[in-house]
């Protein structure tokens, strides 16, 4: 699912809500929770899944095209973990 159709499927979940209003809602939803992160924070949705970053160290690596070497510098990652109701949801029989 891309952006257009959460927003799609919320609007149409939410009759009394206008279409800008649902993309203003997620908007704001998806620019806090980068922003957390951007700050060293967490995000923590209860029975969905936690967002969290995780640190990469730095490495030498390897350019494919010429074979020559190049330094990686370390740098943050943002990571998710599903939470035990999602998980218990995708393992169903």
């Amino acid at each position: 699912m891309i952006r257009s159709e959460l927003i799609e499927a919320l609007a149409q979940e939410n009759p009394e809500l206008r279409p800008e209003e649902v993309e203003a809602v997620v908007t704001c939803f998806f620019d806090t929770i980068a922003e957390r992160l951007a700050s060293g924070g967490r995000v923590e949705l209860r029975g969905f899944g936690a967002f969290s970053t995780r640190e990469r160290a730095a490495r030498t690596g390897r350019n494919p095209r010429t074979g020559e070497t190049v330094e990686v510098p370390g740098k943050r990652v943002p990571y998710f973990k599903a939470g035990k109701d999602m998980r218990d949801r995708l393992n169903a029989d």
